[in-house]
């Protein structure tokens, strides 16, 4: 009788010490720690929410939440690009966030249809091109970059970069896989040098003469722009519908604070957070009522491919055998 007593009593006390502190969220990031950390120190400021993070690339990550299954510590899983926010939910890895303030803030083709991840900031991937060598008037869509007239002057980023895989499958989406293969081989028959490691080194080849035109993300350009205003490097963008792509968030399947990981989501997503998550990195706010940054501004106005993101991540496999058969390695 005593022991039952004893247990009853301390029941309480002993769940508190092994529950988990609802005063702290941890979120397993692949955004770079340097885009994540002022804005998720401005969120502990603001609440008194303590928030803990661990960065490293995206298949780790999942490998690790895969790993910890029901013992993991994360709440927040976060990455780049919808291929891996899709994957990591086709892997059971997240749940949905049946939220109505997360589906007023982000537009239905920038989340996923089950409500699994939302995107917090949009990437655009477009046409950079030479104002010294290039007629902005002889620019069109992506497809056109394989006409003949571009031989020996396009440039490309590998293959292996998801950002090119989650382009292409977009265009499997948007135009069929016959015709998107049609349009690989010509870049690859236009290609001026061997495929660059980065977005970054392929503007720098434009810049020096090396090629006239190249399909980057816009963060890149900016970074550049923004060391040198007078890069002769301008951005086009495709009259069909520009690619987009996020960078996002799901709440992990297996947290222990759904509501914190819930609340940190919703607060991402508002007006109060999301353009110095987008501005940080110079992309633009997934929520459409944020204003861009005045540099980002600059670049114009374009009008989106609306298709829902995560095509990105459905298409990936089928984008990776198309970009072998053609040559683009």
């Amino acid at each position: 009788m005593f022991r039952r007593l004893l247990l009853t009593l301390l029941a309480p006390a002993l769940l508190s010490a092994c529950a988990p502190d609802a005063r702290e969220v941890v979120v397993y990031s692949a955004r770079g720690e340097q885009l994540i950390q002022p804005i998720l120190e401005r969120y502990a400021a603001q609440t008194g929410v303590d928030v803990r993070w661990i960065n490293d690339k995206e298949g780790p990550l999942m490998q690790r939440l895969l790993s910890e299954d029901e013992q993991t510590p994360a709440d927040l899983f976060l990455t780049v690009d919808a291929g891996n926010l899709w994957l990591a939910a086709e892997n059971g890895l997240l749940q949905p966030a049946r939220s109505q303030q997360l589906n007023s803030n982000i537009p239905a083709h920038l989340r996923d249809e089950s409500d699994r991840w939302f995107g917090l900031s949009v990437r655009a991937r477009t046409i950079a091109y030479s104002t010294e060598r290039v007629d902005p008037e002889m620019l069109g869509s992506y497809a056109d970059l394989s006409d003949p007239k571009w031989r020996g002057r396009l440039c490309l980023r590998t293959s292996k970069k998801v950002y090119n895989q989650s382009l292409v499958a977009m265009m499997i989406a948007g135009h069929g896989e016959e015709k998107t293969e049609e349009i690989v081989r010509g870049w690859v028959e236009n290609l001026a040098a061997p495929v660059f490691s980065s977005d970054t080194r392929l503007l720098e080849a434009i810049q020096a003469g090396q090629c006239d035109a190249g399909i980057v993300n816009t963060y890149y350009f900016g970074r550049l722009q923004k060391k040198d205003p007078s890069i002769p490097i301008a951005l086009h963008w495709p009259p069909e519908g520009v690619h987009v792509n996020v960078s996002g968030a799901g709440i992990v399947r297996h947290t222990d604070n759904r509501d914190g990981a819930l609340a940190l989501l919703e607060w991402l997503s508002s007006a109060e957070a999301q353009q110095e998550f987008a501005a940080v990195n110079l992309e633009y706010p997934a929520n459409p009522a944020i204003a861009v940054d005045p540099l980002v501004a600059a670049w114009g106005e374009f009008e989106p491919d609306l298709i829902n993101v995560s095509r990105a991540g459905e298409l990936q496999a089928e984008a990776v055998r198309l970009m072998d058969r053609a040559g683009y390695r």
